[in-house]
């Protein structure tokens, strides 16, 4: 039986303008494509009204990750996508 594991990415927008609720859709898309479960999306403040996207969920033991920051990265508005914590669940 495959083991579940989760990953936190945080997102970086490219200014404070950008619409966070587009950056989450396009987030989503991508998450959904991956096989990504029970997932959480939520926006941190970061400083001068910069706010980043952070987006967790949980994925079997067979997905590899590798390559899913160059996916957020394409995302038009994402400066920038950073894995923050990355463990076995189960």
């Amino acid at each position: 039986m495959a083991g579940i594991n989760g990953a936190k990415y945080k997102l970086m927008p490219t200014s404070p303008e950008v619409d966070m609720e587009k950056l989450e859709v396009e987030a989503k898309k991508i998450v959904e494509s991956f096989g990504g479960t029970n997932k959480e999306y939520s926006i941190e403040p970061i400083a001068f009204g910069l706010k980043a996207l952070v987006v967790f969920f949980f994925y079997p033991d067979d997905k590899n990750t590798e390559g899913l920051e160059k996916e957020f990265e394409k995302i038009e508005e994402v400066a920038s996508a950073q894995l923050m914590d990355m463990r076995k669940i189960a």
